[in-house]
């Protein structure tokens, strides 16, 4: 059984963590199956994405246990970040909308996993740490990209450098989550979204994650021009046809 699951159903792609009993976090398989697991929702009949995990915590970030036994471990773990960056990465890329539901615990890679979704889900229990100066390490997998862009450098420096342990509560006062609920909620709000997405516009929101995302690489005169572009293609397509229709007879 891969240790990332994933199918399509009435046009949600599903990423479901599925290695409760190391915390979900990630050895070389792992990131493996999690690039395979991208690349297959990716196909143009999925209209959103849900992200969620199995167990008591989202991820735990890198199996330390899998570098460690092996013969290079410095080669294992750039490889490891490397694989699982790639796929992070390729996750964002998408021009399809993305929610992920996290409870139990977020740490080191775990965090840059949950920040390839648009919108987060947090359960309340739930608890957020860098994680890595605890066994010497530092950020990867996109960490020290997302993070900043989520929460300002300054609060980012305070999370990579003090060891602190957000709740919840602090996580959503912070912008790293979007929203908190119990934790027997997390699965239903995740499916509620993510099913309303696909029922509604998803070529517009998928259009609209794709602009925002880029926006932190991009001179502002190219992304004026890109959004001048996606809105004069975007308002000929069936999509905005029938919503626009439907807008004018209310």
């Amino acid at each position: 059984m891969p240790a990332i699951t994933h199918d399509v159903v009435d046009g949600v792609g599903r990423i479901v963590l599925a290695r409760p009993e190391q915390s979900n976090s990630f050895d070389l398989p792992t990131a493996r199956d999690m690039a395979q697991a991208v690349s297959a929702v990716s196909s143009n009949d999925v209209r959103a994405i849900a992200l969620t995990a199995e167990g008591k915590r989202f991820s735990a970030g890198g199996d330390v246990t899998s570098f460690l036994a092996s013969d290079d471990p410095a080669a294992y773990l750039l490889e490891l970040a490397t694989v699982l960056e790639g796929a992070l990465r390729d996750l964002a890329a998408l021009a399809t909308p993305v929610v992920a539901g996290v409870r139990g615990a977020v740490a080191g890679a775990g965090l840059a996993v949950m920040l390839s979704a648009d919108v987060i889900v947090a359960s309340r229990a739930t608890k957020f740490v860098m994680a890595y100066p605890g066994i010497g390490l530092t950020p990867d997998c996109g960490v020290s990209y997302l993070l900043p862009r989520a929460v300002g450098q300054q609060r980012a420096l305070d999370l990579a450098l003090t060891g602190r342990v957000l709740s919840a509560d602090e996580a959503l006062d912070w912008g790293l989550v979007t929203t908190v609920v119990d934790d027997d909620a997390v699965e239903a709000r995740v499916d509620e979204i993510a099913t309303g997405w696909a029922a509604s516009a998803p070529h517009a929101l998928g259009q609209a994650r794709r602009l925002i995302r880029s926006s932190w690489d991009t001179p502002g005169p190219q992304q004026g021009a890109d959004e001048s572009a996606t809105i004069a293609a975007a308002v000929t397509g069936d999509e905005a046809r029938r919503l626009v229709e439907a807008f004018t007879r209310r």
